[in-house]
């Protein structure tokens, strides 16, 4: 894949090629190897930093820079020359669970509230985006489209329910935009994504206590797609649909001390949700741009997380009956001068997790974005584009009341979301 992008992009001079090569490939490990949760579920939206400030309002229609790959590849038909962005993402979510009358599995000590199973982590994004002829775009996006991270104090009171939940993805994205004419452009992309899955608790033996790890990876494929019509000279509103992307991950659970017997191959089949996406792009005036998103996830389909044994057995089932989401973001640019434009938004992004539903291992609720960014021309070559936001994220009740080995596990989390973001972009 590296040998293609070299002999595609023939920049001028091989030291510019090296550092292109050498940044997608870190971009692509970095990509499996760092996951948080705080969007809905265990979806990430922050695939660029330029529509970050905006909390991405809009984002399947602005085509400002390579990240509309992501979001919509119709996009690309509004991009001249050719364009490499990368973008890094700091994320710290927080959640805090506070008992509220949990009881211990049977013969064992409650033990403490867990900690902050939160932690710092760095999420990139890479685009490069080409003009093969005057109508057609071609582009790669490399990123982590879902990630999940919980991990508790080990001796916590939960540890019968969850202790660590890891998800991992790395999405290619080959995309190419067609400009039908003046009013309409499509644009169409596949993915190459892959998934690794970690899940630990502690295993109650009544008379002592073991652990658990269960892992198991996979790679699966879908596609997007996206329309851009553009309504007036400043108006343009864009339409995009991702695919879902099924993964049968393969792997083992591995039990430990004194129930090592137990351990041995297991898979379980995970389907990654679907979304549709509409959005509105208006530049005002010379000053000031508005922007508005509503985006639908199929979340239905995770109706159950199921592990089971090569000979078939189920070793461990949780429901889950998630619902369909909306998230919704209006948002809007100041252009300041010609070199610094500023941007604004907010949004409400829905839970699907039902309270009677709800487990340590994924404890969201609906939360609410503000979101603030700035763009910074530094010359007609190289942008600098920045943003922050803050999640304001409901308290999430739960009341996982299991068997009497497991006990109950009952309370609130307290949860929260920081992230800021910083991204490059170069056109030539």
């Amino acid at each position: 894949m590296w040998s293609t992008i070299w002999h595609t992009i023939k920049l001028k001079g091989r030291t510019m090629q090296l550092r292109l090569l050498a940044l997608a490939g870190i971009t692509g490990l970095m990509c499996a190897h760092v996951t948080p949760s705080h969007a809905a579920g265990f979806a990430l939206i922050e695939q660029s930093a330029s529509g970050m400030g905006n909390a991405f309002a809009g984002a399947a229609a602005s085509a400002e820079d390579a990240s509309t790959i992501f979001f919509n590849p119709a996009g690309m038909a509004y991009l001249q020359g050719r364009q490499i962005v990368g973008a890094l993402h700091a994320i710290r979510p927080s959640a805090k669970f506070d008992n509220a009358g949990s009881i211990a599995g049977f013969g064992r000590p409650l033990g403490d509230e867990g900690g902050d199973a939160g932690s710092l982590a760095f999420v990139p994004n890479f685009y490069y985006s080409m003009e093969f002829s005057p109508a057609i775009r071609l582009g790669l996006g490399i990123n982590a489209p879902f990630g999940l991270k919980t991990d508790f104090d080990s001796d916590w009171m939960g540890r019968f329910q969850a202790d660590k939940s890891e998800l991992k993805t790395i999405n290619i994205n080959p995309s190419l935009s067609f400009r039908v004419n003046d009013q309409l452009s499509l644009g169409f992309g596949v993915s190459a994504m892959r998934a690794e899955a970690e899940l630990t608790r502690t295993v109650n033996l009544v008379a002592a206590e073991s652990a658990v790890k269960i892992e198991g990876d996979d790679w699966g494929l879908g596609y997007n797609l996206g329309a851009i019509l553009q309504a007036t000279q400043d108006t343009r509103i864009g339409i995009a649909y991702r695919s879902r992307v099924i993964q049968h991950l393969d792997g083992k659970a591995k039990f430990d001390a004194p129930i090592t017997a137990l351990s041995g191959n297991v898979k379980a089949d995970v389907t990654l949700p679907e979304t549709l996406s509409i959005s509105l792009f208006s530049r005002l005036n010379e000053r000031w741009d508005i922007m508005a998103d509503a985006t639908w996830t199929r979340w239905n389909r995770f109706e159950k997380l199921e592990v089971v044994r090569d000979s078939g057995a189920t070793l461990a089932l949780t429901p889950e009956n998630w619902e369909n989401t909306m998230r919704y973001s209006v948002g809007a640019n100041y252009r300041y001068n010609d070199a610094w434009k500023l941007r604004i938004g907010v949004a409400h992004d829905e839970e699907p997790i039902k309270d009677e539903f709800r487990t340590a291992r994924i404890p969201g609720e609906d939360r609410v974005w503000l979101a603030l960014g700035a763009g910074w021309q530094m010359s007609e070559a190289t942008k600098l584009d920045f943003g922050y936001a803050h999640l304001f994220v409901k308290d999430a009740s739960i009341d996982d009341n299991q068997t009497p080995v497991n006990g109950r596990l009952r309370g609130d989390f307290e949860n929260q979301v920081n992230i800021l973001s910083a991204q490059f972009t170069y056109s030539f």
